[in-house]
């Protein structure tokens, strides 16, 4: 499997199959409604006695600062970064993110890594490229090692295995744990605290064995040259401190200007995400320090992509994003269909944005077929701006890719499900497009709504009966609004 997914058939196709998922679907209801709830508290608190609007643009205003400097942001950390001890490392792709990173790791002569949560690392296909080379990548965030016990993929962005409950947790562990390394207890039970200590004891020999780490970053000072990793259970501190060599995967949009400048951003990611004040581990690194750490630290900035979204006016906020996940737990589309559909590590309405703004649209084949049908896996409803903490306009995104769309397949021939509506569209396009033929049209409305009307639900119009079956075409006006103006008073003022 590699990271983006490709392979997957169009959100369309793998909704329809999620959607008949009882289980899944009890799952995601459960999970979401939980966390959004969380959120929210947090944020009435912030109103109670301050502004969480001020704050929201203070962390859009800190990353939309960024990225309109990004090329001497960059530079600067660059420099930074060189001077505490760390060798930087650039990235095109994530072809060229990959070789580096497993030439680092052959060069130590290591078998295995232990890594920190990386969304940014499952993009690029890490784990697969290192394990064609010889080389394990552990998982350490328990979400993330449910996922790569279970031989899945994840669903969510902060909690990957969300699609699961305890029970096939459970079963995971049992059956997983022991052919990776130490088993799991026989008398293995479901609940959290339990199953936690059994990931716990898996995992401690791979950290106090490890001599390379892996990481990405949620931000990157210029600055200081800092990186912060924010995480709630430890084993990011645990892979940051213990290995002899760290290497840091960092998209180059995370960077921020200056260390003041996390302070909106580390009060909105904690409320937005998990529904906590603060994060009960932040980790911040800054090169490598004598004595304390590991003493190898690289740093490889990676574009795949991110340039090209960067050129977008419109698209360009989508790099603001944080990876918080609250778009994700409010959007009706996500919470019935889950991660798995939109078939890229990034899901939900930021991944039907983020994964066409990195990829391109129109390219040709199913993973471009794929990739296009995303910004269409949304209803429009605007709930996902509503709670997004740095102010990304997603629905306005998502209307301005499918634009983007259309004008990539403009003048190939329509797929078969979809000539009917473009037939329609052009028809459309004739008889509004002059006024005279407007006109004459509109002598026919009448007698073309009743012959419709007669049948019901459309049927035998290819391409409508579906769509009439569920609806009600309303009654013709006993005349047009033209033949109405001049009737009136109103025609003669014309």
């Amino acid at each position: 499997m590699s990271g983006t997914f490709v392979g997957m058939p169009a959100f369309p196709v793998a909704a329809r199959e999620a959607l008949a998922d009882a289980q899944l679907r009890h799952n995601l209801a459960h999970a979401t409604g939980t966390i959004r709830d969380k959120r929210a508290r947090l944020v009435e608190e912030i109103d109670e006695t301050g502004d969480w609007e001020a704050l929201r643009l203070a962390g859009a205003g800190v990353k939309e600062s960024a990225l309109l400097t990004l090329g001497t942001q960059l530079r600067r950390l660059e420099e930074t970064l060189a001077a505490k001890g760390a060798t930087v490392h650039w990235a095109r792709d994530a072809a060229e993110a990959n070789r580096i990173v497993t030439s680092i790791a052959a060069g130590h002569g290591v078998d295995e890594v232990v890594k920190v949560k990386s969304m940014v690392t499952q993009e690029i296909g890490l784990n697969e490229a290192l394990a064609e080379a010889g080389i394990a990548a552990w998982e350490t965030d328990l979400a993330e090692l449910i996922v790569q016990l279970g031989d899945d993929l994840p669903s969510h962005i902060l909690v990957p295995a969300i699609h699961r409950n305890r029970a096939e947790i459970r079963e995971i562990f049992l059956r997983a744990m022991k052919e990776v390394g130490r088993p799991a207890p026989d008398d293995l039970t479901d609940e959290p605290a339990v199953l936690a200590a059994a990931a716990r004891a898996h995992l401690r020999e791979k950290f106090l064995r490890a001599r390379v780490g892996v990481s990405g970053a949620n931000f990157a000072v210029a600055e200081t040259g800092t990186l912060v990793v924010v995480e709630s259970e430890g084993n990011g501190r645990m892979c940051l401190t213990l290995p002899e060599v760290l290497v840091s995967v960092v998209g180059i949009e995370k960077v921020v200007s200056t260390w003041d400048e996390l302070d909106p951003l580390l009060r909105l990611l904690p409320r937005s995400s998990t529904g906590e004040r603060m994060n009960p581990y932040t980790s911040m690194w800054t090169g490598v320090t004598p004595g304390d750490g590991p003493q190898e630290v690289h740093v490889v900035l990676l574009d795949n992509g991110r340039t090209r979204a960067l050129a977008g006016e419109v698209g360009r906020q989508a790099l603001r994003c944080i990876r918080c996940s609250a778009c994700l737990n409010v959007c009706p589309v996500y919470e019935r269909t889950g991660g798995h559909a939109y078939g890229s590590v990034y899901p939900g309405p930021i991944g039907a944005i983020l994964n066409p703004l990195l990829r391109g649209v129109g390219e040709p084949g199913a993973a471009g077929e794929q990739v296009d049908s995303l910004p269409y896996a949304s209803s429009l409803c605007g709930a996902c701006f509503e709670v997004c903490p740095v102010r990304i306009d997603i629905p306005s995104v998502l209307v301005d890719l499918r634009a983007q769309v259309v004008d990539a397949h403009r003048g190939s021939l329509p797929k078969a499900g979809h000539r009917a509506e473009v037939l329609a569209m052009k028809g459309a396009a004739v008889g509004l497009g002059d006024a005279r033929r407007l006109a004459f049209g509109e002598r026919f409305t009448r007698v073309g709504l009743g012959v419709a009307r007669r049948f019901a639900g459309l049927a035998g119009i290819p391409g409508l009966s579906k769509w009439g079956s569920v609806r009600d075409l309303p009654p013709a006006p006993p005349e047009s609004f033209r033949a109405w103006w001049k009737r009136t008073e109103g025609g003669r003022h014309e």
